[in-house]
Formats: C-alpha cells, structure tokens, sequence
C-alpha cells in the first residue's frame, strides 16, 4: 500500500496524518481532495507534505479514506466509484453509513468502517474497526500496519461503531474543557505548569484506574473521597449525559441505503 487518498482534508485528516509523521510512518503519497480551500491550507500548515488533487485523482490511491460528514458520503461515492481500483481498500471514517451501503455505493466490497480518535495524533488513540467482507486475512494485516501508528485499532462488530463515536470519538470532548479549567485553577494556586501537569497526568490515570480495577462498586469508589466539591453540579451533567448522548446516539445509527 504505498499510495493513500483522503477525500475530505479537515480535522480528522489533519489528525491522522499527524500521527504518521510523528511516527515517521506516512506513506510515499499522500493524495488530498477538498474543495475548501482553508482546509487545505490548515493541513498545508502541519508541515505534512502531500498533494492537492481532485477526488477521482485521491480515488485511484491503494488505501482511500472517506474522511467526510455522513451526509456528504453519497455524492462523493457516487463521483468517485469509477476511479477506484481493482485491489483499492476504501476505509470509512463517519457513523451512520454501514458496510452494506458502502459495498453498494462503491462497486466493491474491499470496504471498511473505522470510527477515529483524536489522540491518534499523538499515537494513542483507540479506532475501533469494522471490515468488509471483501477484505481477506492478509488486507487486515495490511491495513493493522497501516492504523499501527495511531495507537489501538481493535476490530468490533460493525454495530457497536455508532457506540464508539459517542464514546471515544466524542470523549474527550466531554472532558478537556474540565482538565483546562482545573489546570489554570492550579497555576492560580502557585503551582509551576510542569508541577501541575504532572500531578493532573497521575490523578487522572490513578483514577480511571480506580473506577475500572478494584473491583468495588461505583458507588463506593466515589465515596473513597469525603469532600465533594463540586457535588451540586454533578446532578446536571449526570442528566446531561443521560440525555444528550443517547439522544445523539439514535440520531447517528446507520441509514439502510445512501
């Protein structure tokens, strides 16, 4: 696989692209089609070097990636169909869009679904994947190889992917603004950055730690600490995630047909 094709150069393909270079991992071409030309230039500015080229141009790469909102998949499927090759894996990165519907809309069944994680970036990232009935025991280890420098790339079942991108797609979401706000908290207290990072690296893996492998009940890891301070608040994010994310959840599942 030494061509890849990204149709669609935002966040997510500034994200995995990122994490081939400093895994100095990226393939020999790197081939990118979008229309937005500020995208373009906000990849540019990554240092990553690839080429600007129309989607049937980033079609015809070995590994294509459809890194574009679910609504905006059918119209570029249907563009680019004829411009796949032969032995071409196209790798999804949205919900919403099932295996069964990208088989059709592409012409080929050498198709899979993966749902990317931010800290793909830095090579940690959790990307769960689904593949395609066309891809035989060989192309996965290709495509392994391939997601190896992005962290984890577990294969699950196709419908737990929607599962996924609330929780580890959208996951951080839910947190950094939190982290940010208790690490400016501390600098105010008179604690240097490096201290403060340091202390707030061991606390949160100590705790997710904790909740996962103690073995005690929920309940009772959080009665491990006395003084809540934020106690008051805790109710409405609590409710929050009970009904937002489920909510988005059913919006996201996958579509029968594009």
């Amino acid at each position: 696989m030494l061509s890849t094709g990204f149709i669609g150069g935002g966040r997510v393909t500034r994200i995995l692209l990122g994490g081939w270079a400093r895994a100095a991992a990226l393939p020999k071409r790197i081939l990118v089609h979008d229309p937005d030309e500020k995208a373009l230039e906000s990849l540019a500015a990554t240092g990553v070097k690839f080429e600007r080229v129309s989607a049937r141009e980033a079609a015809g790469a070995d590994v294509v990636f459809i890194a574009l909102h679910p609504p905006a998949i059918p119209a570029a499927l249907s563009e680019v169909k004829s411009t796949l090759t032969r032995d071409a894996v196209l790798v999804s990165l949205a919900p919403k869009i099932p295996l069964s519907a990208l088989v059709d809309a592409a012409g080929t069944s050498r198709v899979a679904r993966m749902i990317p994680n931010a800290p793909s970036l830095i090579g940690q990232g959790y990307n769960p994947v689904a593949y395609g009935y066309g891809l035989d025991a060989s192309a996965k280890t290709e495509l392994a190889r391939l997601f190896a420098s992005w962290g984890e790339a577990p294969e699950v079942k196709e419908h737990h992917l929607e599962a996924y991108a609330i929780l580890t797609a959208m996951g951080p979401t839910y947190f950094w603004h939190q982290w940010q706000a208790l690490r400016e908290v501390a600098a105010g207290f008179g604690l240097a950055t490096a201290e403060a990072d340091r202390a707030l690296r061991a606390m949160l893996a100590g705790s997710i730690s904790t909740l996962l492998e103690t073995g005690l009940t929920p309940a009772a890891v959080m009665d491990l600490i006395p003084v809540k301070p934020l106690a008051e608040v805790a109710p409405t994010i609590d409710t929050a995630y009970r009904t937002v994310l489920p909510a988005l959840h059913a919006k996201i599942q996958p579509v029968v047909a594009v």
